[in-house]
This record gives C-alpha cells, structure tokens and sequence, in this order.
C-alpha cells in the first residue's frame, strides 16, 4: 500500500505557469529573469495558503537552472533542479525565521553569505515568516540587506507586513498576493479530481472553494476530507454535511415565507436550524450574505459579484426577480443590525426572532406607505359623516360662536385649560356670520390614526411665510367701538385663564405691562426674543377671544421690544436659555443640530 501524499502538497506547483490565481506575480517576475533584472530583495506579503513559499521556490529553482526554458520556465533535468528537488541544493536555503529568530541565527546566516556559490549563479536565501524575527535579528540583518555580494539574492514571506521594520521594506521588492478567486479555486479542485477519477459537483466544489477563504491550502485540506467522508463521491450535500454549512435552501425558502409574511413558518424554519446544531449568529450572518446577493443579482452588472456556481446563480436571478428592492433593502438592514446586537444580547435566540418577524411586516409596511400615511379609524369615520362645522378644533385655536344674532347671549370661547365663563356679549345691530375653517396643522408628522402625533425633526423649523395666520383668526363683519375700559377688562380675564395653565410666560408677559390700545391696533411691551417668540404663538389665541368679546374683527396685537430698566432674575426655562444665548450664541447651532427642546 502506497503511502498517502495529501494533495497540498501533491499538487504543488513546480512551475510559474501551475500557480494559481496569482498571473500579476508571476508574469512580473519571469520578466525579471528573461531580462537579466533581478533584484538584491523580494519580499512576498499575502494571506496564509495563496503561494508565497511556493513562488520563492520556483524563483530560486529558476534563477539557477542551467538550461532555462523558452517561456522562462525551470528545465527540470539540470543538476542544479535536481538537487533542489530532492532538497540536497547547496546554492539554495531555507530559513525558518519563526523558529530561528535570534541575533545568533542572523549572524550565521551572514556568515554563510559571504562563501560564494558552488555550483550555480547565484546563492539564494528563502526566508519564511520574516516578521517572527526580534528587532536585533532585523537590525544584525539590515546591512547585509543593503549590500549584499553580487551573487546573494534574499526572498523573505510573511503574512503579516506591518510588522516589518520599514528600513527593511525600503530595500526589498514588494510583491502582494491576493486571496484566490472562487473561481480559479474551483477549477483547480476540479482538474485535481479529474486527475485522480474522483466524481464531484460543481456546487460542492464551489461550497469547499467559498469556505477557504481564499486560501487554496485550506480548500486542498478540506478537498481531501470530504474525499475520504464522501468516497471519491464529492456531492453538494456531502460537502454541507461535513463542513456543517448552512444549506442554501433554508435562505430560499426563508425568503419567501418573508415575502408571503408567514411568520409562522419563518419562525419554524430557524427552529430548524437551530436543532440541525447551527449557531444562531451563524445564521444572521449568512440571512445577510443571501439578501445581498438577491440585491446583486437584481442587475446584470453587478450580477458577476456572486462567487456561487451557475445551478445556484440561477436560483438568485430567479428569487431576486420576484422581491422587490424596498424589501430586500429593509431585511438587510434589519439583519445588519441584529447582528451587530446579537453577541450583547442575553436572549440571543429572542433577538433573531425578533429580526425575522420584522422582515415579515416589511411587505405590509410598504404597501401601507404607498396607499397613504392616514390610515381611517372609527372616529374618522363619524367625522366625515358629520358637517364641517361641527367638526371640533384643535385646543391650540379657540373656537368662535357660528352665528352671533340679535337679543341673545353668546357663550365665547375660552383660553386652553380655562373652564368656561359665562359672559354677557355685546347686542349687535345684525348677526354676525363667523365661518370656521380647518386650521392647517403645522409641524406634524404622518399619522395613522385619529390622534396627531408631532414630528420631533421639525418642530424647531421656521414657519414657512405662506402660512397667514389669518387663517386661524375668526372672521366677521362687527366692528364695534372698543373702549379701553372694557379693552382692560377682557385683556386681564383671558391673562387671569392663564394661571390654571402652564403658559406662565405669556401670561408674565400680559400682566407685566399694560397694554396700550391704539384704535384697533395692541402694543404690548416684551423684554426679550423669547417673550416675542411666545407672544407670537399666544397671539391667536388672544385675538380669537377679543375680537369676540368686544365685537370688533378688526382688532390686532404687536409685540414691541423694549430694552430693559432693571435686570431682572430669569426664572423659566425659556428666560434661563435666552440669557445663555446671550452670552453664548453657539448654543442655538448646538441646539439645532442636535433638535433639542426646552423643557
């Protein structure tokens, strides 16, 4: 019985042209030697199984071959190859820095630098893992680095350049190495298992090439597995049993019980996963990687992104064109964050659950947004049925009596929180028609119910010029003649209805000072812009009773600033802010950038 060769090293290139996915190193350096251009240093930085020492092998066979081949190939024949084969060259050494790290080991090497060559051009050093070196061994090799006898050419690997003292990086040609395509891995298992009459299929090949990362050692180790697990049988299944891979068809059939918003079944198909022995984490992550790819498939383009075989290309081309981008985009952002949250959580499985019945309301969710943002309820329903004017408005706007007519009491409308008075209104000569319309809401979100739910992004936003107040003021054609007397008189009522509310600062502002009436025109004096800013607001509110109390729809208020005669203690909240921005007015931007309110 033959002893056993595993492939790794069976199939070693021996060869530029047999090494995998790495064509930019190789075509470089067979022009360094067809022209005569070799370097003093190579350093070859990558991944762990890409071909570093592989390629440091074949450039050392080949500078030294006595009989170079046309496609600058080593012969094979020659003494100097045949001694490098069986591994007895005197020309050529190999140097692991991993285990010979030290001062001592450098100075021993440079001593054998200086014998020149016995047989053959040059004299070639491979060092293996060169950042396992201390910091005395790089500095003991630095110089010999930088002036090296003619003959001597250093080839140095390692998987971790960064840590490589930049002097010695600054002396070497750098070559980097890239993780090996899917593809190209593929079809090397594959000419392997030709090779040795093993049958296979393309997407377990695929499976075993996505699952090395790369690496074409860790995909030879992993083929030689599942040939033993499988005998010489490499199917699909064999190779997700072995490796113990989720299996795409979860992800398949996942996806469309999500699009079906069949929450029931989603849940008990990650159930399913989690008895098979998957880890929870293990499936969000690889749910991540399934909806990307749908997303990539969405496109021709981009459809060359996907490192999957063609049977299973298909199928993404297929479930991709069945969901829409809106779902698939919100799933991925729902799996991207449970998976950033599921390794602090306590109840990890919860935390998946949570993210799948999500992703089950998303389709829902989207067809709500498009059909609209009001969703009607029970108490939309009796308000359509009713008229418009009976339709009550909102607290902030104070409603006015329909119809004032002769000889009769009206009951007006009262300031928000104030219970209502009785107060006996003037008789006019005819009756007053007041039409009430709907007040624009300004500031609010989308709704989906009857109840109004503010929008915390824009309620700092200046109000737009086109909004007139004049729509929220109650019309009329009275015009009645105001004396100051009863002017006084309605003005301190409507401030005393304050008291029971908390709007302290507009009612500070009304008793602060008394109003000075200027035909149909009131001045009241603020101290500041936060005073200004709340008589604004107040401002309907106090115009909407007035002018129904004195009986004159002409009446308007004005805020008049005036500087102050004493300093007084600022004692609310607005009061406190306006005297920080005053000595500070950075603290508005700071304000606005992060929306944030005055409690």
């Amino acid at each position: 019985m033959d002893n056993f060769i595993v492939s790794a090293r069976k199939y070693r290139p021996v060869t530029f042209d047999s090494v995998v996915g790495q064509a930019h190193i190789t075509s470089t350096l067979k022009n360094a030697i067809h022209n005569n251009q070799l370097a003093q240093a190579f350093l070859f930085c990558g991944p762990r199984g890409v071909g570093k020492t592989t390629c440091a092998r074949i450039l050392a066979k080949t500078i030294n071959c006595e009989h170079i081949r046309e496609n600058v190939e080593a012969c094979g024949t020659c003494d100097s190859c045949k001694s490098f084969q069986n591994g007895n060259s005197f020309s050529i050494h190999e140097l692991d820095a991993a285990s010979n790290n030290s001062v001592d080991d450098i100075r021993s090497l440079i001593e054998q630098v200086r014998i020149p060559p016995q047989t053959g051009k040059y004299k070639i050093y491979i060092i293996d893992e060169v950042h396992m070196l201390s910091q005395a061994a790089f500095n003991a090799f630095l110089k010999t680095l930088e002036e090296p006898p003619s003959y001597a050419i250093f080839i140095l690997a390692t998987t971790e350049k960064h840590k490589i003292l930049p002097t010695i990086l600054s002396r070497c040609q750098i070559f980097d190495f890239n993780r090996i395509k899917v593809e190209d891995m593929a079809l090397h298992l594959a000419s392997i298992a030709q090779k040795e009459s093993i049958t296979y299929e393309a997407d377990g090949l695929h499976i075993i090439a996505q699952k090395a990362d790369g690496g074409l050692r860790d995909a030879l180790s992993m083929f030689d597995q599942i040939v033993s697990f499988s005998n010489k049988n490499i199917s699909y299944q064999s190779v997700i049993d072995n490796l113990n891979i989720l299996d795409y068809d979860y992800y398949f059939q996942l996806l469309e019980r999500i699009a079906a918003e069949d929450a029931a079944q989603t849940l008990l198909i990650f159930d399913k996963v989690l008895n098979n022995g998957f880890d929870g984490g293990h499936f969000i992550s690889g749910l991540a990687t399934h909806i990307r790819n749908l997303l990539v498939a969405k496109e021709p383009a981009t459809l060359k992104l996907l490192e999957v075989s063609d049977n299973i290309k298909r199928k993404y081309l297929e479930q991709s064109q069945a969901l829409s981008s809106g779902l698939l985009l919100s799933a991925l952002n729902i799996a991207n964050q449970c998976e950033i949250n599921y390794k602090n959580s306590k109840n990890q499985r919860l935390q998946v659950e949570l993210a799948l019945l999500k992703m089950c309301h998303v389709s829902a969710a989207i067809v709500l947004s498009k059909q609209g943002s009001f969703v009607p309820s029970a108490s939309t329903e009796v308000k359509k049925k009713l008229p418009e004017q009976s339709i009550a408005r909102p607290e902030s706007v104070i409603s006015a009596p329909v119809a004032v007519k002769p000889a009769t009491t009206a009951v007006p409308s009262t300031p928000v929180g104030r219970e209502a008075e009785p107060v006996a209104a003037a008789t006019p000569a005819k009756a007053v028609e007041v039409p009430v319309a709907a007040a624009p809401k300004k500031g609010w979100g989308k709704v989906s119910s009857s109840i109004d739910i503010p929008n915390l992004n824009t309620i700092f936003e200046e109000k737009k010029a086109e909004e007139s107040e004049e729509n929220d003021l109650v019309q009329g054609n009275a015009y009645s003649e105001v004396t100051l007397n009863a002017f006084l008189s309605k003005w301190n009522a409507f401030a005393d209805g304050l008291k029971k509310t908390t709007r302290v600062t507009l009612y500070t502002i009304m008793t602060s000072s008394t109003p000075r009436l200027q035909g149909t025109m009131i001045e009241v004096d603020v101290e500041n812009a936060v005073q200004m800013d709340e008589l604004k607001v107040g401002k309907i509110d106090i115009l909407n009773y007035l002018r129904v109390q004195l009986n004159n729809f002409s009446i308007d208020l004005q805020g008049v600033q005036v500087e102050l005669t004493k300093v007084r203690k600022p004692y609310t909240s607005q009061e406190k802010y306006q005297a920080m921005l005053s000595k500070n007015p950075a603290l508005e931007s700071l304000r606005k950038a992060f929306n944030l309110g005055l409690s």
